[in-house]
């Protein structure tokens, strides 16, 4: 059981932190349930209520300082997704997300930055699509980063670059 004031992932919903934990304050089927009440990372005005016991969405720490120094600094040995076929391309992407593993993200972003530079190679523009998963990706990741390393998502982008060299 997380504590109030610890950040978590909480699928999509991305880094949040634990504000209450106890039954929701309306009358559902599920009273007396516990609930996590978690304000979402860098969103103001914004509530999400996860049941304690929660098996649909995955909900976990996040990573520690170490670990996320630890990860910075092995970004550049993670391997891009492997996509073989071009029509499976979106669902790869989603199923990276999904697993809100810091890890798979880095490799979505890295195998969209380089698709990126291919296509501009020939002229072309990235998909709609590439972009969004791409935008996403990199908000899920930074959040973390951020949260773990105690600073603000925007400075984390130039931190990596600056870690990582390139």
């Amino acid at each position: 059981m997380f504590k109030i004031g610890e950040y978590v992932v909480y699928g999509h919903n991305g880094v949040c932190q634990v504000t209450e934990i106890g039954p929701l304050k309306t009358v559902t089927k599920d009273e007396g349930k516990l609930y996590y009440t978690l304000i979402p990372y860098g969103v103001k005005g914004s509530t999400v209520f996860a049941p304690v016991d929660s098996q649909k969405l995955p909900l976990r720490r996040i990573l520690s300082r170490e670990e996320a120094l630890a990860l910075i600094d092995e970004m550049q040995e993670i391997a891009v997704l492997g996509i073989t076929e071009e029509r499976k391309r979106e669902e790869t992407y989603k199923n990276a997300l999904k697993t809100c593993d810091c890890k798979k993200l880095v490799s979505l972003i890295k195998t969209i930055y380089q698709r990126k530079q291919e296509r501009e190679a020939k002229g072309k523009r990235l998909t709609a699509a590439d972009s969004r998963y791409f935008r996403t990706a990199e908000h899920a990741l930074y959040d973390e980063l951020a949260a773990a390393l105690e600073t603000e998502s925007e400075k984390i982008r130039d931190y990596i670059i600056e870690k990582i060299g390139n």
